[in-house]
């Protein structure tokens, strides 16, 4: 039985789709602090993994993603929830400082393996089936998936607990690691020997010919570098603040046990903001940065609320923020031509960890001085300038 290129399209969305929600799907996500904690660490031995956590994946972003473009790139994804499961695999069975760092060098290093190497491979293969045009919908989609992963974690990572204690946590997490690897297994993958649709070439470049070749593109091809800078323009900094949300929430005078149900209001915008990737690609260049100027503003009015109302103007400003980020990456891919493609989406991947880190310096300092309404209403400034920088550019589409 001949099977169509839109069911070819259809498959490989469905397994994208079940790979990003088990992915996601760990248990450990909303715990691991309070294990690391009550295994006696300090706040600031907790802040030092998250440092290790965050130096080894922009170590190895652009090198892995080099290694994505010189062999198979499906590999690299199989392997990156299995690196993470490997990390989650010692905590569980030395809960030590050592081993809660050598856990975060491996799982900084599965998310610098599929990083690049994900994204590469679902626009070859959209692709090589002539839907192309498709990207920013299925992207939009699997990272959908994932958020409805990390959703089920938090609500079944209680119970759980409760259950059967940090070891029923953690071998809940390992298996979910390894289920995404089987699942990352049956992704199709094409290599071309020539030029594709979207003028991109599988050349045998090897390891670091595809890195110079792509390090080339990014700094030579004006039209790749702006659409690689407005990738962590965009991601950055709304991605930084989810990490402050629990504490603008606290802020607002809810209870403790309210707290996670505002946050619930933050992660339902940017589930809804995958969802509407698709329809809103049809914005122009100038609708583009009226969508982050509208972003900014309801970021800074939820935050200046100080109330829990402000939540809902904040998942307002998260879902814009989502639609935001899928459209810059799928303007960065239809803008790579050649052989290097998960080595310059690596580059846009360190730009982005580069940009949190300084992002979590500078929420520090203003809500060091301030509180963490202000923090979030600064926040929003960024923002408003790249909206104001899009607006100047004569009209187009994006």
């Amino acid at each position: 039985m001949t099977i169509s290129p839109e069911q070819r399209v259809r498959r490989m969305a469905g397994t994208l789709y079940t790979y990003a929600f088990f992915s996601d799907f760990i248990l450990l996500y909303p715990l691991y602090a309070l294990l690391f904690s009550d295994t006696g660490l300090s706040v600031g031995q907790i802040s030092s993994l998250f440092v290790i956590w965050s130096v080894t994946g922009i170590l190895l972003e652009v090198p892995s993603g080099a290694l994505a473009d010189a062999v198979s790139r499906r590999l690299l994804v199989v392997l990156a929830p299995l690196f993470a499961g490997a990390g989650f695999a010692l905590w569980l069975l030395a809960p030590s400082y050592p081993a809660f760092a050598l856990g975060f060098v491996c799982w900084g290093v599965g998310g610098a393996l599929g990083s690049g190497a994900l994204e590469a491979l679902v626009f070859t293969e959209l692709d090589h089936l002539g839907a192309a045009g498709r990207y920013a919908r299925t992207m939009g989609r699997a990272k959908t998936a994932g958020v409805l992963g990390v959703l089920a974690s938090i609500v079944l990572a209680g119970p759980v607990l409760a259950a059967g204690g940090y070891p029923a946590v953690g071998a809940a997490s390992v298996l979910a690691t390894v289920l995404a690897a089987a699942v990352a297994a049956t992704l199709p993958e094409h290599r071309r020997a020539g030029p594709g649709t979207a003028g991109e070439e599988d050349a045998d470049l090897g390891w670091l010919g595809s890195l110079r070749a792509g390090l080339a593109e990014a700094r030579a091809d004006r039209r790749v570098r702006a659409a690689l800078l407005l990738v962590p323009a965009v991601t950055a900094v709304w991605g930084a603040l989810e990490e402050y949300t629990p504490l603008l929430a606290r802020d607002t005078g809810v209870a403790e046990p309210t707290v996670p149900l505002l946050l619930l209001i933050g992660w339902a915008g940017v589930t809804l903001g995958g969802l509407l990737a698709a329809p809103a690609e049809r914005l122009s260049t100038r609708g583009y940065a009226g969508l982050l100027a509208f972003a900014a503003a309801a970021l800074a009015a939820g935050a200046g609320l100080r109330h829990p109302a402000g939540f809902a103007l904040l998942g307002v400003a998260f879902c814009a923020f989502q639609v935001a980020t899928v459209l810059a990456d799928a303007r960065l891919q239809a803008r790579i031509a050649g052989p290097s493609r998960a080595t310059v989406t690596s580059v846009a991947g360190m730009a982005t960890d580069l940009t949190v880190i300084a992002v979590y310096g500078g929420y520090a300092l203003v809500a060091g001085i301030t509180d963490n309404a202000v923090a979030f209403m600064v926040a929003a400034v960024p923002y408003a300038l790249v909206a104001a920088g899009l607006g100047l550019r004569r009209p187009g589409r994006r």
